[in-house]
């Protein structure tokens, strides 16, 4: 198996993957990508994957674009709800499965508030590999039973998310397992919903896009998708990006706030979002980046605005969890003008 590392060996922080932009845009017959079906796969070029032969495909991606009630007809839910497993976690499985898949790993471990654990579980299950998964102990057993269906191993850690990730980067250092989570394979598989957003909405290019944010991994990944359609001349400028954090656990809209690239962890973070209660981001910086490089902003809502909104959603025929509804409070909070495309990140079913 090729030698693989998830963070820095230098600075422990977060790594990117670069890709060769002139090469794609080369040999991309654009009018002949445009027409073709949205769905994760068709943005290929753009994942660390060799042969995509050996892709896990479980039909994730091609989610539903749904125009709203609200905001003068031009705010848009993009209801992740509607992957495999029930959240946007499933675009990342899916490249980082496949590539461990590639890499020949036989085992698999994940940190996880449930849903990205319920994904890798799914997604380990269809290729044979073994999946650990590591929750804290408050995780919603509405979750746990998801993730046990699929025949993975579930280990319950007392503590936050935090504390299950070090123990999981504990046992890397220690023993050299294989981590999956929030680290640089799943952002790029993530990067295909903001690839779907510019696909969907036919190349015109939204004034925002808002998204809920734990560890800033799928705000990162979106903005990086978008860019690098941007990039290859598909558009030529970049929406505004906004973050939504819960607030009882705002640690990088606080970074935000203060103007500072440093971002102080939350020790007891508490909020009924619990898909995005994450103490202590792993890529939080880079999410902190893709805002202020696109002019955008962080904002922090009320777990009794976040239920408002789940009930506002549910009238439009949404059903999300309250992490899903981040983002649409945020959005009603700040009474935003102009196109906004809304992430949905989750189902409601995944709520106990």
């Amino acid at each position: 198996m090729e030698a693989i590392i998830f963070e820095c060996t230098d600075c422990g922080g977060p790594l990117d993957i670069e890709y060769d932009y002139p090469e794609i845009e080369r040999t991309m017959v654009k009018d002949e990508f445009k027409k073709q079906a949205i769905r994760h796969w068709k943005y290929w070029r753009f994942y660390p994957i060799k042969n995509t032969e050996n892709a896990i495909v479980f039909g994730e991606g091609g989610t539903p674009l749904i125009q709203s009630k609200r905001g003068k007809g031009e705010w848009f839910l993009k209801y992740e709800g509607m992957n495999p497993t029930g959240s946007f976690k499933d675009r990342g499985s899916a490249i980082e499965i496949t590539k461990a898949k590639e890499l020949g790993v036989n085992e698999v471990w994940c940190a996880t508030t449930g849903n990205m654990g319920a994904s890798v579980a799914a997604y380990s299950a269809r290729c044979g590999i073994k999946a650990n998964i590591v929750v804290p102990a408050h995780v919603p057993e509405s979750k746990i039973n998801q993730i046990l269906a699929y025949g993975a191993h579930v280990k319950k850690i007392k503590g936050t998310y935090d504390d299950a990730a070090e123990f999981t980067k504990k046992l890397a250092r220690e023993k050299g397992i294989y981590l999956t989570g929030d680290y640089p394979y799943r952002g790029e598989g993530e990067k295909s919903t903001g690839f779907e957003i510019i696909d969907q909405m036919n190349f015109q290019v939204p004034e925002y896009v808002i998204v809920p944010v734990g560890n800033g991994t799928n705000l990162y990944g979106i903005y990086k998708g978008i860019m690098e359609f941007k990039e290859i001349g598909l558009i030529n400028k970049l929406p505004k990006m906004i973050g939504v954090q819960a607030k009882g656990c705002s640690p990088i809209c606080d970074a935000w706030m203060n103007a500072s690239d440093m971002i102080e962890g939350v020790k007891k973070p508490k909020t009924i979002a619990n898909a995005i209660e994450v103490g202590t981001p792993i890529d939080g910086i880079k999410a902190l980046k893709a805002v202020r490089k696109t002019g955008g902003s962080f904002e922090v809502v009320t777990d009794k605005e976040i239920r408002d909104a789940q009930a506002e959603m549910g009238k439009e025929g949404i059903y999300a969890e309250p992490a899903g509804a981040a983002g649409f409070a945020a959005v009603k909070k700040m009474h935003l003008d102009g196109k906004a495309v809304i992430i949905v990140s989750g189902h409601g079913l995944k709520e106990k």
